[in-house]
Order: structure tokens, then C-alpha cells, then sequence
């Protein structure tokens, strides 16, 4: 029998990792950190046998010459390794991999792009190194599309969580499955909309992820300039908001918004909580447990660890 386990949610950051020293506000970057460890133990805890890995892409895994709005691997999975994060292969669960993705296609839902060597970048890596560290886990990785419009709406990430999570549980082996959502929260990016560049910086970007699929490594050094010249743009309430709709198991109340309009309220890094929501679908959107928030604008980002237990009988509110 395949049971799901554990459900957590985690801001990413690779200025953790580049700019440690830099960071101002260090009693609020060791709560986070902190905050990540705690969470890894309770993935231990959960004793899972596979982790569900949920993250977006930032343009060095996929580029503008194809962007599914989701894409499942279910082979090879290789780590970019930008910005301290882990480089190279990292170990696939294969078999139930392949078994969501026949699951969504065969059950006429969804028709999901699928990868049998596909590169993640920190959207998926930066939660191996922290919320992973020296575990003995497969995983399944799935990218969504947050960067590139059109993206997938709040709404279809919600059905499609729902629908791998009726596959996992189809699954005819035998896995304990916890499942991790990585990224946001409110954050503004200095990348542009790639249909209308304005400026050098915003055509340099756009060059890089239409141009990068061979040599994405030559456009890092400018790329990192231009996002650490960037001004914090956070909305703490917002996260707050965010976080009690996670507690309360609501999370699915994010669907009301439209992607303009979650832009518009807390940046177009705020887009990643597509994959938070995809993690509480997984989880039934068990109530969930709030483990950290930390506004910090040297990392440009409101970042955020929960952690979604199924076994939680905390009674949820419409």
C-alpha cells in the first residue's frame, strides 16, 4: 500500500548560500535556516520512501525554445549545481514516476510533459540540499512553469496536484511518499515579460533564456548582477495571509486569484506558490504547521517553512 506521509512547504534561495556573510538581518536568516532543519527531520521522522519534489525553473533546465506548463521526470534527473546548490545526478524514483505520469494521461486529466533526462535547477536542488540532507530518498521531480507566460493557472495546479495524488495512492507498490513544495513567497524579480523586453538588461535576460540551452553558465555572472542590483519589493502581509490559508488546510483558496492579479499583490516571484498549492492538493490540504516566517530583503524574498501532516484532525474551514 502507497500512503502520502508529509507535505512541506519552503521559500528557496541561492543567497543563502552566495551571500551568507552580506546578509543584514542574520538573527532572521538563522531562525530560516533553522526553520529548513527542523523540517528535515520531520521528513525523517515520516521515514518516506520517495519525496514528491515540486519546484519551479529558472531558465537553466528549460528554455524559451520550450516551456511546458508542467513536466514530470521520469528517468535521469540532473542538478545544474548554479550558486553552491548540488550538482549532477540525483536518484529517480522511476517506477512511480512513470506510473503518475500514465496515471494523468491514461485517466484523460492531464497530458503532462515528461522528461527521461531532465535538468532541475534550485528550483528543485535547493530543497535537496537543505530539506534533504543525508536522507536515503528517491525522488520524483516535477517543474512548473512560474516564469515564462502564459503560465498554468493557480486553479490547474490545484487539479493536477489532486490528480498525481490519486495516482500516488493508485501507485500498486508499496512507498510511504512525502512531497515538497519549493519557492515563493511574495518576491519581485528584476526578469521581464519575455513577449516585451524594455531596456539592455531586460533584452540580456531574454537573450539568456531563449540562447542559454548549451552555455547558460556564460550569462550567470550578469545575471547575478542585475538581480542583486534589484530593491526588495516584499509584502509580509500577503504572506501572512498565505501562511494562515496553509494552517487552516484553505490552501485551495488560492485558486480566486488570478495570475495578474498575485502579481500585482506580491511580485512575479510570488507566482512560485503555484507549487505550494500543488504540495497541499497532494496532501488533501491537511492543515498545516507554520514553522517559520522570515521577511528578508537582502535575499529579495518572504521566506516561509510549513509542514502539512495527513494524520492532522484539526477540523478545516471552507
Amino acid at each position: 500500500m502507497t500512503e502520502i506521509v508529509l507535505g512541506v512547504g519552503a521559500s528557496h534561495s541561492t543567497l543563502m548560500n552566495t551571500h551568507w556573510e552580506e546578509t543584514l538581518h542574520k538573527d532572521r536568516a538563522e531562525r530560516f535556516r533553522d526553520a529548513l532543519k527542523e523540517a528535515r527531520d520531520e521528513i525523517a521522522a515520516a521515514r518516506p520512501d520517495t519525496v514528491i519534489l515540486v519546484g519551479s525553473n529558472h531558465f537553466r533546465g528549460f528554455w524559451l525554445d520550450l516551456i511546458p506548463s508542467f513536466t514530470l521526470g521520469v528517468g535521469e534527473c540532473i542538478a545544474s549545481g548554479e550558486s553552491g546548490t548540488p550538482k549532477g545526478p540525483q536518484p529517480v524514483d522511476v517506477p512511480l514516476a512513470r506510473h503518475i505520469a500514465n496515471s494523468l494521461v491514461e485517466g484523460g486529466r492531464f497530458d503532462p510533459a515528461y522528461s527521461a533526462r531532465l535538468q532541475i535547477d534550485h528550483g528543485q536542488s535547493h530543497a535537496i540540499q537543505y530539506l534533504l540532507d543525508g536522507l536515503d530518498v528517491e525522488i520524483v521531480p516535477l517543474v512548473v512553469n512560474v516564469f515564462a507566460h502564459p503560465l498554468p493557472t493557480l486553479a490547474r495546479c490545484e487539479e493536477l496536484g489532486s490528480a498525481i495524488r490519486d495516482a500516488v495512492l493508485a501507485f500498486p507498490g508499496d512507498r510511504r511518499v512525502a512531497v515538497i513544495g519549493s519557492g515563493g513567497l511574495s518576491h519581485r524579480l528584476p526578469w521581464p515579460d519575455w513577449r516585451e523586453p524594455h531596456g539592455e538588461d531586460e533584452e540580456f535576460m531574454v537573450g539568456a533564456w531563449l540562447n542559454g540551452r548549451e552555455n547558460w553558465q556564460d550569462y550567470d555572472v550578469r545575471r547575478r548582477e542585475i538581480i542583486r542590483a534589484a530593491e526588495a519589493a516584499l509584502n509580509p502581509g500577503f504572506d501572512d495571509e498565505f501562511l494562515s490559508l496553509v494552517e487552516h488546510g484553505r490552501t485551495h483558496r488560492m485558486t480566486e486569484y488570478s495570475t495578474e492579479e498575485l502579481e500585482k499583490a506580491a511580485g512575479n516571484g510570488a507566482q512560485e506558490v503555484r507549487t505550494w498549492l500543488l504540495m497541499a492538493a497532494l496532501l488533501d490540504h491537511a492543515p498545516g504547521r507554520r514553522l517559520a516566517y522570515e521577511p528578508m530583503p537582502e535575499w529579495l524574498t518572504g521566506m516561509a517553512v510549513a509542514v502539512l501532516d495527513p494524520v492532522q484532525t484539526t477540523e478545516r474551514q471552507p
